[in-house]
């Protein structure tokens, strides 16, 4: 028989076993016979491949928001320092939620109910806004007279200023800067105008508009 003709033959059959083989492995074979041992496996990439620094690593797995010097930045550090930004916690005083608010405050913005205030967030956050937007009004003539003065040691910015209402209202501000920072007010745990006016400066607030009347609907 012809060699050519013989390979012609068995070859089909040669590799349909081998595929048969692949795909139909013998269930029956015992995994006890087979091992690893001695051979070298080599399972490395190339070191260009696996050459991930830690930045890169980080960055692929850690979300940090990068708020800055922006409103968004003001309010959050504000909230930081007053709360540790928890919206649904009362201090020792009673003062309530993320930025603390008292409840005579929380009136003069329109909210008469503590309680809803203190589980409501947006409700919250609306109210903080408001307020801003009370003590800017109250405050515009001082914001426009002092801003980029030292005052006590403290370069006086808008959003210093604000922080500093914040705390212990647009009045004890007005005191500070009017007594080139001799009258220093601080509330119940110590925290001084001076201090908020430094901590808080150089904030983007020129997305708060002064206003008189402001309010918030529950």
């Amino acid at each position: 028989m012809n060699i050519n003709r013989i390979k012609n033959v068995v070859l089909p059959f040669v590799i349909c076993f081998l595929i048969a083989m692949a795909l139909y492995p013998d269930s029956t074979l015992d995994p006890e016979v087979y091992s690893t041992d001695g051979l070298q496996l080599d399972y490395n990439i190339s070191k260009d491949l696996a050459k991930t620094s830690e930045a890169d690593n980080a960055k692929q797995n850690i979300f940090t928001p990068h708020l800055g010097k922006s409103f968004e930045g003001f309010k959050e550090a504000l909230a930081f320092k007053e709360s540790r930004g928890n919206y649904f916690t009362v201090n020792t005083l009673g003062y309530l939620g993320k930025y603390q608010f008292g409840t005579e405050t929380l009136k003069l913005i329109g909210i008469y109910s503590p309680n809803q205030f203190l589980y409501d967030p947006e409700l919250q956050e609306k109210a903080f806004f408001a307020n801003v937007e009370r003590n800017k009004w109250i405050l515009r003539k001082d914001i426009k007279r002092y801003v980029g003065k030292q005052i006590g040691g403290v370069t006086v910015t808008e959003s210093g200023i604000l922080a500093a209402a914040h705390l212990a209202g647009p009045g004890s501000v007005k005191k500070f800067l009017r007594s080139r920072g001799g009258n220093n007010s601080s509330d119940a745990y110590g925290s001084t105008v001076k201090h908020y006016m430094k901590k808080f400066s150089g904030y983007d607030t020129s997305i708060v508009t002064p206003n008189k009347k402001a309010r918030v609907s529950p």
